[in-house]
C-alpha cells in the first residue's frame, strides 16, 4: 500500500497515473531511426531545433487521433519524425505539410498504453519494469536477475499474450531496489538519502523534494549525521502512484537556494520544472556517487520493487547507488526533471535507473520550484497538466507537447560548463558526499 503522511494538509494527486502517456511517445535529442518518404519538394521536411520540433508536435498531436504512433526528434537530420499507424494517407499528408517526416509503424499510442495496463494486471511481479519505447514502437519489458522460474514464466506468458510486435523482454544483470541506506548526506531514522530540489509550498513555506521511500523511512531529516533535524515530512508517497516526498524546513525563515550543488564549489541554477523526453541528455547528483550523466530511455515506467509497485516513473541509463535516493536529475539548461527512485546495477557496471517526475510531485504536493515561477508554463513536454503550478493544457489527451516547448530558457544562467559532452561540467569531477547531495541544503541569512 502507499504511505501518505500529511499532518498539515491533504494534497491531491491529480493525474499522476496518466502522466507520461503522451510523452511516452516522444523522442527528443540523440535518437536515430529509419525514415520513409521523399514527398513533394514543397513539403520537404523542415530543419528544426528540438524546441521547434516540440512546438510543431504540439500542434500536430491532436489532429492524428488513433493514427498517432508516437514521434521523435532526429537530432542528426534536425527533423521531427512522426509515427503514423498503417498507411493513412490523410495523416501522412498532414504530417508532411506541417514540415515533419511521416513514418509508418504498427502500434498506436493508444494500443501501447492499453498493453502496459494489461501487463500491470498480469505480470506485476517484483523485479520487473516496463515502459513505452518510441524508437521501436514497442513496450520494453525489463526483468532483473531475481525473475526466474515461475515468475519468469508468468512474465513471458503475459508478454506473449499481447501479440507479435507489441513488447519485448530484456534481462538485467542487476536487481531492482530503492537506493537508500544508512550513511551520510541527509539523514533520518538511520537512513541516508539525497535532497532533490528546494521548493516553495502553496502556503509560502520553504521546503524540498526527495524520494518517497525516504519520506516513509523517517519523519524528520537532518543535514548532518546525528545532527538536529532541519525539516519534517509533510507528505510521502511510496509505493503506488509515484515515489516522492515533501519535506518543509522547520525554520520558516530558511532561504533555500534554487540550485543543485555539483561539488567543488560549482552549482547549476534550477530555473523551472520540465517533462522528460526519451533520448534527452540528463544529469544526476547524489550523495553517494556525485555527478553522473546519461539519457532518458523510457517514460511512464512501471517498476515492481520488493516493497510494491510504483507507476509513472522515468527510466534512464544514468547510474546510481544506495544513498543517491531522492537526488536531483536535471538538464544542462537548469530544468528540474526527476528525483532518484531506484533501479539495478551501480556506477561501475551500469544498469537501469528510475526517477520520479518532478512535475508530478510538484502538482501532487502543491509546490513550486524555488520561489515558484510556474515553470511548467515555460518548460518541457507537457502530458496532461501535471505541471508544477497546476499548469498544462491537457496535452495528454491529444498525444502532443505541453504549452511551452522544450524549455530552453535559463541556459545563460545555468552555471553548467561550456557545452562539453558526456556530463563534463567544465571538465571537473563530481563532488563527493557532504555538499554533493543533489540540491544541497543551502541556507542563507
Amino acid at each position: 500500500m502507499s504511505h501518505r503522511r500529511i499532518p498539515k494538509r491533504k494534497a491531491i494527486l491529480a493525474g499522476a497515473g496518466a502522466v507520461g502517456i503522451a510523452a511516452a511517445a516522444i523522442l527528443l535529442p540523440n535518437a536515430n531511426a529509419s525514415q520513409s518518404g521523399e514527398g513533394d519538394p514543397s513539403e520537404a521536411p523542415r530543419k528544426l531545433s528540438a524546441a521547434s520540433a516540440s512546438e510543431l508536435l504540439r500542434q500536430l498531436g491532436g489532429q492524428l487521433g488513433d493514427s498517432y504512433g508516437g514521434a521523435y526528434y532526429d537530432a542528426g537530420k534536425q527533423q521531427l519524425v512522426v509515427n503514423v499507424v498503417g498507411d493513412d494517407a490523410e495523416s501522412n499528408s498532414r504530417v508532411e505539410k506541417a514540415g515533419a517526416v511521416a513514418r509508418s509503424v504498427r502500434n498506436s499510442v493508444t494500443s501501447l498504453k492499453a498493453a502496459t495496463e494489461s501487463l500491470s494486471d498480469k505480470a506485476a511481479v517484483p523485479g520487473t519494469a516496463w515502459s513505452i519505447d518510441p524508437r521501436t514502437n514497442q513496450i520494453l519489458v525489463t526483468a532483473d536477475r531475481t525473475v526466474t522460474g515461475a515468475r519468469w514464466d508468468k512474465l513471458e506468458t503475459a508478454v506473449d499474450s499481447l501479440g507479435d510486435g507489441m513488447a519485448r523482454i530484456r534481462k538485467s544483470s542487476g536487481e531492482f531496489k530503492a537506493f537508500v541506506e544508512g550513511g551520510d548526506a541527509i539523514f533520518g531514522g538511520g537512513s541516508r538519502c539525497s535532497l532533490g530540489f528546494n521548493v516553495t509550498t502553496q502556503d509560502g513555506q520553504p521546503g524540498f523534494l526527495t524520494a518517497g521511500h525516504c519520506g516513509v523511512a523517517a519523519e524528520q531529516w537532518s543535514d548532518q549525521q546525528g545532527g538536529a533535524p532541519i525539516g519534517t515530512v509533510q507528505e510521502a508517497v511510496f509505493p503506488g502512484e509515484g515515489d516522492f516526498a515533501l519535506v518543509t524546513y522547520d525554520d520558516p525563515n530558511t532561504q533555500a537556494a534554487s540550485s543543485v550543488d555539483l561539488g567543488d564549489g560549482r552549482q547549476v541554477e534550477i530555473n523551472q520544472a520540465a517533462e522528460a523526453a526519451v533520448g534527452q541528455e540528463v544529469f544526476r547528483m547524489g550523495s553517494t556517487t556525485g555527478l553522473s550523466d546519461g539519457q532518458v530511455t523510457g517514460l511512464n515506467a512501471t517498476v515492481n520493487y520488493p516493497e510494491g509497485t510504483v507507476t509513472g516513473l522515468i527510466q534512464t541509463n544514468v547510474c546510481a547507488e544506495p544513498g543517491d535516493s531522492g537526488g536531483a536529475m536535471f538538464t544542462r539548461e537548469g530544468d528540474a526533471i526527476g528525483l532518484t527512485s531506484g533501479g539495478s546495477g551501480d556506477c561501475t557496471q551500469g544498469g537501469e535507473t528510475f526517477f520520479q517526475p518532478v512535475t508530478t510531485a510538484l502538482a501532487a504536493v502543491g509546490a513550486q520550484i524555488g520561489a515558484g515561477d510556474a515553470g511548467a508554463e515555460n518548460g518541457g513536454i507537457g502530458d496532461g497538466g501535471a505541471a508544477d503550478a497546476g499548469a498544462g493544457d491537457a496535452g495528454a489527451e491529444n498525444g502532443g507537447i505541453g504549452d511551452g516547448g522544450a524549455g530552453d530558457a535559463g541556459a545563460e544562467n545555468g552555471g553548467i560548463g561550456d557545452g562539453g559532452d558526456g556530463g563534463a561540467f567544465n571538465g571537473g569531477a563530481a563532488g563527493d558526499g557532504g555538499a554533493g547531495d543533489g540540491g544541497a541544503v543551502q541556507q542563507h541569512g
